[in-house]
């Protein structure tokens, strides 16, 4: 497809670096010249110099012929400007990154009235991704499929699982419930495991399974599968507005520590039911007054990403509280994550898989039958979810047959709404939705799963 991005941010550059991996023709457009020149290095792609809200800079960059316009400017008004201009300019479909929470309430006038195909507000997806981890706390990620029938779960082997040395098929014969172990990630190795890879403590194993499962097999192994009666946040912004609302439907008891006394003041008319504290998140004698060292979690959402760090690892020094901890900066992820900070939240990535998505259902509309797709494993594996339309050569085939790719699972099949972890004998049938795990990227149709 044809994709034109206004916008040469995080979030832009790393949806340039995406779509270009699968093949589109992308145009990026930015004011910042530099960042243009470095990004049409670096991929293959066309950039433009220029405002995205310029007729002439949207036609240089081919809007009568695109097929989607992606607005992540710093600037929700210029975001929504953008879109505008292409519905008007073009028929193609338009998304806009937009966080202002007054906008948050108007989204259905923007959609509907502007014509806009997509608007994601990055604290707010921020905030849902959190409000799932806590209400699930061994998890250090969480996604979901088929509408939340199917989970993937991230979660650390320690000592006390006893899984130290247990064989991929004896942790399932032992444990009997009907989940799939698809990926592991062992220091800077990651592995699409057989029945007969052996499980280290320490490893960062990804389960497949639908939830009620998921919460069974870690019953089983000894681990916490309630979600949490409480949380301290440290950070009164936007996420930690949404956050905390969302929190409070769960009935879960919100503690908010925020420096800016007209913050708390309004936190205080937001959120009745929360506990707003106005004083300094960083102050230990503040933290310990607020009982950290009893509380069930710990959320970090400050602006700055080295206070966030270091409140979770002090947190992790003096509490047993599910960590939860947020990164803007994309660029040193590989040593946040040797931290073991819990869980690490990066609302740019969050944001980027959010449109990447939606470009994968349209794409859908022209040929391809990707329904869902995560980054897993570091973003050195894939998790796809495919829906079958029409008989192939990989359907009514029991899976044992198929010459499947290497390093590539059919991890999960969906038929009716009946989840389950297919064997060899089981076939792949038109209705299903199928979940595949591979590093093999780029797999755009079912049929790719095979070798050629």
């Amino acid at each position: 497809m044809n994709i034109i991005i206004v916008g040469c941010g995080k979030v832009g550059w790393t949806l340039a670096e995406q779509l270009c991996n699968e093949e589109h023709q992308v145009v990026v457009i930015d004011t910042n010249s530099e960042k243009i020149q470095q990004l049409s290095e670096d991929l293959d792609l066309l950039g433009i110099t220029g405002n995205g809200s310029s007729i002439r800079v949207l036609s240089e960059a081919g809007l009568k012929e695109a097929d989607i316009l992606i607005a992540v400017t710093g600037s929700d008004e210029l975001n929504l400007l953008c879109c505008l201009i292409a519905k008007k300019v073009s028929d193609c479909h338009t998304i806009a990154r937009v966080r202002n929470p007054i906008y948050n309430k108007e989204v259905h006038f923007l959609k509907e009235r502007l014509g806009i195909s997509m608007i994601i507000n990055p604290e707010l997806a921020a905030a849902m991704e959190i409000s799932r981890l806590l209400r699930f706390p061994s998890a250090i990620k969480l996604d979901t499929f088929s509408k939340g029938r199917v989970e993937l779960l991230k979660f650390k082997v320690l000592p006390e699982f006893r899984l130290q040395g247990m064989s991929v098929m004896e942790v399932i014969e032992k444990f009997r419930t009907d989940i799939l172990i698809c990926g592991v990630e062992r220091g800077e190795n990651v592995y699409i495991p057989s029945g007969s890879f052996t499980l280290q403590d320490n490893d960062l194993v990804s389960i497949i399974a639908s939830p009620k499962n998921s919460a069974l097999f870690f019953k089983k192994i000894g681990v916490h599968t309630h979600q949490v009666r409480n949380a301290l946040i440290v950070g009164g912004g936007t996420l930690g507005y949404y956050l905390a609302s969302l929190l409070i439907e769960m009935r879960i008891k919100v503690r908010i520590i925020e420096s800016r006394r007209e913050r708390c003041e309004e936190l205080s008319d937001l959120l009745p039911e929360a506990t707003i504290i106005c004083g300094d998140g960083t102050d230990k004698k503040l933290l310990f007054e607020e009982e950290l060292a009893e509380a069930e979690s710990f959320v970090t959402l400050t602006n700055l990403d080295e206070e966030n760090i270091f409140l979770s690892l002090f947190a992790k020094k003096v509490s047993k509280a599910k960590l939860v901890t947020k990164v803007n900066r994309l660029m040193f992820d590989d040593v946040v994550d040797e931290l073991d900070l819990g869980s690490v939240i990066y609302p740019k990535y969050i944001t980027a898989d959010y449109i990447l998505q939606y470009v994968r259902a349209m794409s859908n509309s022209v040929g391809s039958n990707v329904e869902t797709l995560y980054q897993i494993l570091d973003s050195q594996a894939e998790a796809l979810e495919f829906y079958v339309r029409e008989s192939s050569i990989v359907t009514d085939i029991p899976l044992a047959q198929l010459n499947l790719k290497n390093n590539l699972l059919v991890a999960c099949i969906n038929r009716g709404g009946k989840v389950h972890i297919p064997r060899g004998q089981d076939t792949i049938q038109v209705g299903d939705a199928v979940i595949v795990v591979t590093t093999v990227k780029g797999l755009k149709d079912l049929k790719d799963i095979l070798k050629r």
